[in-house]
């Protein structure tokens, strides 16, 4: 399902767009259920605790948990499959505008019932800042994804605004009385839908408070001729091209 004209001239409008059921909801399932063995597996010999230590910015005062896996095509080849899938990369190439995209890095997410953690709102450019803010990230539902899930939030055209300081050090957030979390506009999700959104479109995802799990596949991707500005947030899979040819001389993939 590649982008029309109607939904780019969305994109460009508001720095984020959230395509239907890109996968079939068997598929989503099928992903869904081999994330569930990757993190049962992983967790039997070390922590899968992602939550952020800036959480406590939005959540509610309670201790949440969040659990993932980076670098997913190392732990499963159903994942490194789908990552080439042109139903999931060919609407990158059309909204950042080149044949060529190229992996950054990516991250399984599972946000458990109850207490799954939030994310405060940001944007993702500190987190890995790259010279022409091509970056662009792709987030693939495996489950449903409601708002008591704690769906991803986003600020519509707040790309427009560019680079916004940050608070942290690690973990960047922005001013919580400024970007109020429930105040930005929520995307509800179904298995198979896919948000696209830039690297500068603010966002943030509230606390699971439901009784089912929320399963998420995180992609970043970017140009391969738009190069990273700071050396940080390495993958063992970075550089890898997706899609088209490597048209760049950024750095081959590296080791952490």
């Amino acid at each position: 399902m590649r982008p029309d004209a109607e939904d780019l001239a969305f994109f460009q409008a508001n720095g984020y767009l959230l395509l239907k059921g890109v996968l079939p909801a068997e598929e989503a399932a099928a992903l869904r259920a081999e994330g569930e063995q990757i993190i049962d597996r992983l967790a039997a010999s070390h922590s899968v605790e992602a939550t952020w230590s800036t959480a406590d910015q939005v959540g509610n005062g309670s201790a949440t948990t969040l659990h993932h896996c980076h670098d997913v095509q190392f732990q499963s080849g159903l994942f490194s499959r789908y990552l080439t899938d042109p139903r999931l990369i060919d609407p990158v190439a059309a909204l950042i505008g080149t044949p060529n995209v190229q992996l950054h890095h990516n991250k399984l997410f599972i946000k458990p019932p109850s207490n799954g953690s939030p994310f405060p709102m940001h944007q993702d450019w500190p987190f890995f800042p790259h010279a022409n803010d091509s970056t662009l990230a792709a987030i693939i539902h495996l489950d449903d994804a409601p708002v008591d899930r704690g769906c991803v939030r986003v600020i519509p055209g707040s790309h427009l605004d560019g680079r916004i300081d940050h608070l942290g050090s690690t973990d960047w957030y922005l001013p919580t009385d400024r970007y109020v979390l429930d105040d930005a506009v929520a995307l509800p999700a179904e298995p198979g839908d896919v948000l696209y959104f830039s690297c500068l479109t603010v966002h943030g995802s509230g606390t699971n408070v439901s009784d089912q799990p929320r399963t998420t596949w995180l992609l970043q991707l970017r140009d391969p001729v738009d190069k990273p500005t700071v050396d940080r947030h390495r993958s063992p899979g970075q550089g890898t091209m997706l899609r088209g040819e490597n048209t760049g001389d950024a750095p081959p993939p590296t080791t952490l």
